[in-house]
């Protein structure tokens, strides 16, 4: 199964908005997807809310995991990002 092991880009971790972001990306596929942090059960990309109880913070490092490479690729950029960032 392809996997890709990221570090958070988000100045907020993977909280509220990049959470949501990152959800809608995941529920819009075909194929299911989950991240994963160190020591922890994989959680359902789809689910805002199972992102945000991962507790990842800036810098910490996720695995992203699916059936579909392309989407583990896509998933992986936007948990790179900083999603919360806001254009001057």
């Amino acid at each position: 199964m392809p996997t890709r092991t990221v570090t958070v880009g988000s100045a907020v971790g993977l909280h509220a908005r990049p959470a949501a972001l990152i959800a809608q990306a995941a529920s819009s596929a075909a194929s299911a997807v989950t991240l994963a942090t160190s020591g922890r059960n994989p959680i359902d990309a789809g689910s805002a809310l199972l992102i945000m109880t991962l507790g990842a913070k800036m810098g910490d490092t996720v695995v992203v995991e699916s059936d579909d490479e392309v989407l583990v690729d896509q998933i992986a950029r936007l948990v790179e990002q900083d999603l919360d960032a806001h254009p001057a």
